[in-house]
């Protein structure tokens, strides 16, 4: 870039040195762009500005130039624009000194900033919009905005220019200040109709290089002036009008057009008859041109009229037409009707020559104007007969049909013979009751319907419908399935019909392959009395769908053998290996197949036809490819979703089929074996799952069970309440008990807070007592009262071998009722009872000698824990159990709770002696033969218990 450097240095005899320089350069200079070399221009040394400090001093805080000490020189420090320093002034300089010390000098410094061609022509609105008249003289002229550019001199605004200059041009005026003011001067006259909007652009252009310009658009809407007037079509129009013609009549319509628009274009239409009678029967809209009559218009007052009518705009033009109106004479009186008689409804199977109406006729005119006929309208079953002068009767003239015609509208006409003739009509309604004499018919001959296979059942297919042409109950139409097999099964397990709305519903879902389509029959019966139907054949078709994936037939997947395709090595590109062939049982488009390369050793190898299935090699075979080459083909259909399957081809690359051995000798063994490995691991993750569960079940459910046994024996606060059956008796010596006796036990559901109760009899509440038991009683009460003292030891006494008893005779359970209660019956010595049936004769007999004390109570202690058992068994919820139990059971069904019985605290041991079991058993037997439920094998004699090892056992029960 350019720049000078001017000098100017004077020397004054002052205590400093004043010297003055000036420098010129242009603006938008960059950052750190050389000024002028400063030391050199002042005529100083670097050293004499280092040593003196030498700095910039201006007035203003913006400091565009600054001082490299070092070298001497005047840098740009900051960008400067010529436009935002000096905004009013062409010239623009910057003033400021440079100050050293020791000596004291200053010096000032001029720089001079150039403009340069970097802001184009600006106007300060984009777009200038005029609205001028065309009625507008040539020469008008318009003042138009001027362009503003910032810079000065060559690169200031020098012209503008005005496109297109059809209708007008630019002027430019000089002001005092040297700007210039643009007027633009109408050249043609404007034309609206021809021109509505006129578009130029205005462009200012400046002198700087490169050129710059600034563009505005001037928007001219031409405005409307009146200088066309209306002009009518016709100047005479022609109309014709009945006397007699109603108020608002149209008589004619006429029109005139204005060229020009708004205001100026619109049209007033006027009559401007003054004399006559015409504005009292006429009128004319003054919008359209309508002329109507607004009064009675009479032949026989007035025959022809002249109206004059008048179009203006709003800008006073006119136009003016006339209109002949001529009026046509008519009958003016017209024939009267009178109904004598009618009916309004009538059967449809009513009989010829029905009469229905009754009429009457008057005309008040005379001559032949006053002859009257009277006739009805044609294409009705009926006929109108003169009975007399002036009568006429309405009669039935064919057989009526309420579903052709229900209702019929008959129109009796009657006009005179006056030219013009005038008539009267009247319409006579009559309704045709309805007759059940139609049956039900479909709307198609038959019926055909797609449903798409697979489908809901209950899903709607479509519907049939009948229609009856009778009406109300006659018309109201069931529809039935009528009976029918398809493929021997009955029609109505595959579809279903609405009876009200004929909808035929699925009622299975249905398998195209299965079934592709089937027929049936629905008839319709309508309601009448007697019922009339009639039936169509209906046939549905079963659309496919994509639920059959693709099956392979070649190559065949064999799980002993392999089959293996071999390729020579020296097979070429495009060598045919072999061919996938695949099938799908679906139809259509559901069963297009298509074949794809899943997964392969090599797939730059070989490559699948997409659409026949054939695998060929992609490129030469070498001897670097693999011998054994596994392909997996995908086939998939083109249903929606699309099915598929895979097959595996195996590949051999070799020339000799012992090469191909040796390498698939182990294939597929490895297969079978990953197969088996899955399957066996997959099994046994089963069977160990299952083995952990039912442990654990095992496990928590023999814990929860002994958990129970523990509380109810081991930690229930109930006592222990012996009790002795009533007339029991051993002063003879037989220690029977003569009668049978019921025990009940009530618990509640909390049994460890219940208390446990024996002893009364199944039949009464009062105990009754032989006088021969009288001592046992007391004996027993005796014991009881020991039993009750809770200091009181009870030492038991040995057990007597001799009181035994077989394993029918023993008690025991019974079936599923009994671990609920205790029954024990007891019989006399002589092994009769008067009470007990045949059912019952088991497990009789005598006692060998009376029992202890310790050996009742023992009895009675297992018999309570028995109890204790069978009610822990009741759910929450239970009140209470009591169990009566019948005479029919013996002692078979009571546990024998002194076999093999260890009494806590007693050294004692309950066992049972085989010999004097096996004997009664034998006399059981001689008495009587058991039901076959209730019998039961003896049991093998079991070791007696030590009291060492009975207490162990006892000791794991409670745990």
């Amino acid at each position: 870039m350019n720049w000078q450097v001017l000098l100017f240095i004077s020397l004054l005899s002052l205590d400093s040195v004043l010297g003055q320089v000036s420098y010129s350069i242009p603006e938008e200079m960059a950052k750190g762009s050389l000024v002028g070399n400063i030391a050199q221009d002042l005529g100083l040394e670097i050293k004499r500005l280092i040593s003196g400090k030498a700095k910039i001093y201006t007035r203003n805080s913006d400091e565009y130039i600054e001082l490299n000490r070092e070298r001497g020189v005047l840098l740009v420090k900051e960008r400067i624009d010529r436009e935002a320093l000096c905004t009013e002034t062409a010239l623009c300089a910057l003033h400021f000194q440079i100050i050293l010390e020791n000596p004291m000098e200053f010096y000032s410094v001029t720089i001079q900033i150039t403009d340069i061609n970097d802001n184009a022509p600006t106007f300060e609105k984009s777009e200038m919009k005029f609205k001028i008249s065309e009625s507008a003289i040539t020469g008008a002229k318009f003042v138009l905005e001027r362009a503003v550019d910032l810079d000065v001199g060559i690169n200031d605004l020098q012209s503008y220019e005005l496109k297109p200059a059809d209708h007008f041009a630019l002027k430019l005026h000089n002001n005092a200040d040297g700007n210039k003011n643009v007027e633009m001067v109408l050249q043609k006259p404007l034309d609206r109709e021809k021109q509505e909007q006129i578009s130029l652009v205005l462009t200012a252009v400046d002198g700087g290089e490169p050129q710059m310009s600034g563009t505005m658009l001037i928007v001219i809407t031409v405005l409307d002036v009146n200088d066309n007037a209306p002009v009518f079509t016709q100047s005479t129009y022609k109309a014709t009008v009945t006397e007699n013609s109603p108020k608002g009549t149209v008589v004619a319509t006429v029109t005139a057009s204005d060229a020009d628009e708004g205001s100026n274009g619109k049209i007033t239409y006027s009559i401007t008859n003054t004399l006559d009678n015409v504005r009292k029967i006429f009128e004319v809209n003054t919008e359209n041109g309508q002329v109507s009559l607004i009064g009675d218009i009479d032949f026989e007052r007035s025959r022809h009229f002249q109206i004059n009518l008048l179009a203006s705009d709003e800008g006073g033009l006119t136009d003016s037409c006339k209109l002949i109106v001529d009026v046509q004479d008519v009958n003016d009186n017209k024939p009267e009707i009178n109904i004598m008689s009618k009916s309004n409804v009538i059967s449809e199977d009513a009989k010829l020559n029905t009469v229905v109406t009754m009429i009457n006729t008057e005309d008040l005119d005379s001559a032949e104007n006053g002859n009257v006929k009277c006739f009805i309208s044609e294409n009705v079953p009926f006929v109108l007969k003169t009975s007399s002068n002036n009568f006429y009767s309405l009669v039935t003239d064919s057989e009526l049909d309420r579903e052709t015609a229900s209702e019929y509208n008959i129109t009796v006409t009657c006009s005179d013979e006056g030219v013009p003739s005038l008539s009267s009509s009247v319409t006579l309604t009559l309704q045709i009751s309805d007759v059940n004499d139609n049956a039900p018919v479909f709307e198609r001959s038959s019926y055909e319907a797609y449903i798409v296979e697979n489908n809901t059942p209950g899903l709607s297919i479509f519907t049939v419908k009948a229609r009856d042409a009778d009406w109300n109950q006659n018309a109201r139409v069931s529809y039935i399935l009528e009976d029918s097999s398809v493929n021997g099964v009955p029609v109505s397990s595959y579809v279903s019909v609405s009876a009200d709305s004929g909808v035929i519903h699925a009622v299975r879902s249905f398998d195209y392959e299965q079934i592709k389509d089937f027929q049936f029959r629905v008839k319709a019966q309508d309601g009448g009395s007697p019922p009339l139907s009639s039936n169509v054949s209906v046939k549905i078709l079963i659309q496919d769908q994509n639920d059959n994936p693709p099956q392979v037939l070649y190559p065949v997947q064999t799980g002993g053998s392999l089959v293996a395709e071999m390729v020579p090595r020296s097979a070429d590109v495009g060598y045919l290996v072999t061919k996938v062939v695949a099938v799908d049982v679906d139809s259509g488009q559901n069963a297009w197949l298509s074949y794809k390369l899943q997964k392969a050793t090599d797939r730059a190898l070989f490559e699948v036809g997409l659409q026949n299935g054939e695998i060929r090699t992609i490129r030469q075979v070498t001897d670097k490819d693999a011998v054994k080459q596994r392909l997996t083909v995908i086939v998939e259909d083109n249903g929606q979703p699309s099915r598929s399957a895979t097959v595996i081809v195996n590949v051999a690359v070799a020339d000799s089929f012992p090469e191909v051995l040796s390498e698939f000798t182990d294939f597929t063994h490895d297969k079978e074996y990953n197969d088996n490995l899955t399957f066996y691991l997959v099994l046994a993750l089963a069977v160990v799952s299952f083995l952990f569960i039912t442990c654990l079940v095992v496990i928590i459910s023999v814990k929860i069970y002994r958990w129970r046994q523990s509380r109810i024996l081991y930690h229930s606060s109930l006592p222990v309440i012996p009790y002795y059956p009533p007339r029991y008796s051993d002063t003879l010596g037989t220690g029977t008990l003569q009668h049978v006796y019921n025990y009940e036990v009530c618990r509640t559901t909390d049994s460890r807070k219940s208390d446990c109760k024996f002893g009364r009899a199944g039949s009464q509440n009062v105990l009754i007592m032989d006088p021969s038991s009288a001592g046992t009683m007391q004996r027993i009460q005796s014991e009881k009262s020991i039993l009750d003292e809770p200091d009181s030891p009870l030492e038991q006494k040995p057990p007597n071998n001799d009181w035994r008893f077989t394993q029918g005779q023993r008690p025991g359970p019974s079936g599923p009722h009994m671990p609920y209660g205790t029954h024990i019956r007891w019989t006399p010595k002589s092994g009769t009872r008067a009470t007990g049936g045949p059912e019952v004769a088991m497990g009789t007999g005598p006692w060998p000698q009376p029992p202890t004390e310790a050996e009742q109570l023992q009895a009675l202690m297992a018999a309570a824990n028995e109890v204790s058992e069978a009610t822990a068994t009741l759910g929450p919820g239970t009140m209470g159990l009591s169990t009566r139990y019948s005479p029919q059971f013996t002692l078979q069904h009571v546990p024998d709770y002194r076999q093999n019985v260890y009494i806590p605290g007693s050294t004692a041991t309950l066992t049972s002696n085989p010999q004097q079991q096996q004997a009664t058993a034998q006399q059981a037997t001689q008495q009587a033969l058991p039901p076959p439920q209730a019998s039961a094998q003896p049991e093998p004699p079991k070791a007696a218990q030590t009291p060492a090892s009975k207490k162990k056992s006892t000791k794991k029960e409670k745990k």
